[in-house]
């Protein structure tokens, strides 16, 4: 067994497929196969199992994996130590939801990153499985997960299944967020027919554990409306809302440099009674560094200056 094998194991468990992971490490599938083959037989167990519908880690790979990346991980750390002189090097990983307020504490954190030492920052912004999934691999330290309060049951009881930490950190309910010249900018309170007329915007990956994609989506789609556009990224959605005034979007609150910004305006809609929860996560094992303290002070502060 050795390094290079370890990372061979976890491409095809992340990518799930030979021929994916061995264009991923430009290599050729046959020689990942054998690769493999030869880890699997010098440990004695079986990490992947090959059906006709793709690769699966069986519960003994998993295992596996798990002390792989945390190998990897601290022959990283060794690397970054030595190859830069001795000096510490600042770590930091997070995954969140598309949220402004979120990013500006990012942006606020950014600003008190020690610029004498070297620094990985890695921020992600994803939906909650995508999030839950890279910090139960250990690629990212933090999360944060965003939910209705009505499917609280279903992430708390996931969470405790998975070992990991989870605090709230805010609830809230949406606004709706449209151009300065859409007509519904000139209404204190939308109401629920106002919206007929109009496409809503709305990210394309929710996600309940245990619910399938379908009913995550009806939960969270307008009722009055029958126009959709998906999308996976924030500035797509700040184009189209700003260029198109028939669009809106439910959203957390927006700091208002940023309305500015976009041209656009958050109006408060009283029939929307969702309530929504931002959740921070992290493995029961992991120790929060000053980083990320730093971190979540930032973003505690942005939630109470925005929300």
């Amino acid at each position: 067994m050795n390094i290079v094998h370890m990372k061979y194991a976890l491409e095809v468990a992340k990518t799930k497929s030979i021929s994916r992971a061995a264009e991923n490490l430009y290599m050729g599938q046959p020689n990942l196969s054998r690769a493999i083959k030869e880890l699997e037989e010098d440990l004695g167990i079986v990490i992947f199992d090959r059906t006709s519908k793709g690769i699966t880690v069986t519960p003994v790979g998993e295992e596996f994996l798990h002390y792989a990346r945390k190998i990897l991980a601290q022959v990283d750390e060794v690397e970054a130590i030595y190859k830069t002189g001795n000096k510490k090097v600042q770590k930091f990983s997070v995954c969140t939801p598309r949220a402004s307020y979120i990013s500006y504490a990012f942006t606020q954190f950014a600003k008190h990153v020690d610029t004498l030492l070297p620094a990985e920052i890695f921020y992600k912004e994803t939906n909650s499985q995508r999030t839950i999934n890279n910090v139960l691999r250990e690629e990212y330290n933090l999360g944060i997960v965003r939910y209705q309060t009505a499917f609280d049951e279903y992430f708390k009881r996931f969470f405790r299944e998975k070992r990991l930490v989870h605090e709230t950190i805010t609830e809230f309910s949406y606004v709706l967020l449209t151009s300065q010249n859409s007509p519904l900018a000139q209404k204190d309170d939308i109401l629920p027919e106002d919206l007929e007329a109009y496409t809503e915007i709305t990210h394309a990956d929710p996600y309940v554990p245990s619910l399938p994609l379908v009913d995550v989506k009806k939960a969270e789609l307008s009722k009055f409306v029958d126009k959709h556009i998906f999308v996976f990224e924030r500035g797509s959605q700040f184009d189209l809302l700003e260029s198109v005034p028939t669009t809106f979007m439910w959203v957390s609150p927006i700091p208002t440099v940023l309305l500015a910004r976009h041209n656009l305006v958050q109006r408060k809609c009283s029939a929307n009674n969702k309530v929504y929860k931002d959740v921070l996560i992290y493995r029961k094992n992991y120790a929060l560094t000053e980083l990320d303290k730093r971190f979540v002070n930032e973003v505690c502060e942005a939630k109470r200056k925005f929300l």
